[in-house]
């Protein structure tokens, strides 16, 4: 169902207020350049920031202006079950296509957790669940043997994996099956990613580099890894800079360079990053031919 390169949105703001005009114009740019699908409302989107109305009403705006154009994965996870089918309700009732749902963090559950936690959502929504396993963000990981339990479920479609372990790639889709749909969570992993069978990236680098990002998924899509591995090395600094301070911190920051007319605060305890981090984020613009 999704493929290719899906920005895991930043969100605009100013003067701490969400600026929807710069984020219409954002989706828009996203799809110009090249983007198969969109999140709104992830981790990158300072979604821990928001209150629940704001939340969803940020996944109906990208909705919107998505307007069929691009496939919408919309952040609607939650460490308390009830929040996340709450935004998975709203999230089915403003037209997204799935729902992007990370495992509960700060709980801590164990694998029966888990999959009570996903069961419940999937038996109580219809929107299809990408499960987001990120166990540096989360602790709680999802073992292969969960995921092939609850791959079973009509509605669980994929997984957006940042485990950062490629040996999970293989060993899901045997557990899963190949129709079971894999996301790198990780742009500087994406190339062996898909060259063990995944069909994707959930992206940080594709809000400053999408046209860049789609061409390597498209790259990888047919099979030309050479021209892949020749974008991964342009695109490869840039992965790298974007944290090297916290997230989203320089990834706000290169879009201040390239699209300075689109507002770039952060929300506290998020802040502006270090003179090191800015300074990485230069030279890997420079690298990647974008400045």
């Amino acid at each position: 169902m999704f493929s290719g390169s899906i920005p895991a949105l930043v969100t605009p703001f100013r003067n701490g207020a969400f600026d929807e005009a710069a984020y219409r114009a954002f989706v828009d740019w996203q799809i110009a350049e090249g983007s198969t699908g969109l999140v709104p409302c992830g981790t990158t989107g300072e979604s821990a920031t928001m209150s629940i109305e704001e939340h969803d009403h940020i996944v109906k705006v990208c909705v919107e202006q998505a307007a069929g154009r691009a496939p919408v994965i919309a952040g609607c996870g939650s460490n308390d079950t009830m929040v996340a089918l709450e935004h998975m309700r709203h999230a089915e009732a403003a037209g997204a296509d799935a729902a992007l749902v990370v495992l509960p963090y700060y709980n801590r559950p164990n694998q029966a957790g888990v999959l009570a936690h996903y069961r419940y959502l999937a038996e109580n929504s219809r929107l299809p669940i990408v499960v987001y396993n990120v166990p540096g963000r989360t602790v709680t990981d999802i073992t292969v043997e969960t995921l092939a339990e609850l791959s079973a479920l009509p509605t669980v479609i994929g997984i957006k994996d940042a485990s950062g372990k490629a040996e999970r790639v293989t060993a899901q889709r045997l557990a899963c099956g190949p129709a079971f749909c894999q996301l790198s969570g990780n742009d500087d992993m994406a190339l062996g990613f898909n060259a063990m069978g995944g069909v994707g990236c959930i992206s940080v680098t594709a809000n400053v580099a999408p046209g860049l990002c789609a061409q390597f998924q498209g790259a990888c899509a047919s099979n030309d890894w050479k021209g892949a591995l020749a974008l991964q090395d342009r695109l490869f600094p840039l992965h790298v800079a974007l944290f090297t301070d916290a997230s989203p911190g320089p990834v706000k920051y290169a879009l201040s360079r390239l699209r300075p007319e689109m507002p770039t605060d952060l929300r506290l305890p998020m802040t502006w990053p270090g003179e090191a981090s800015r300074a990485a984020v230069d030279a890997a613009l420079a690298h990647a031919g974008l400045i």
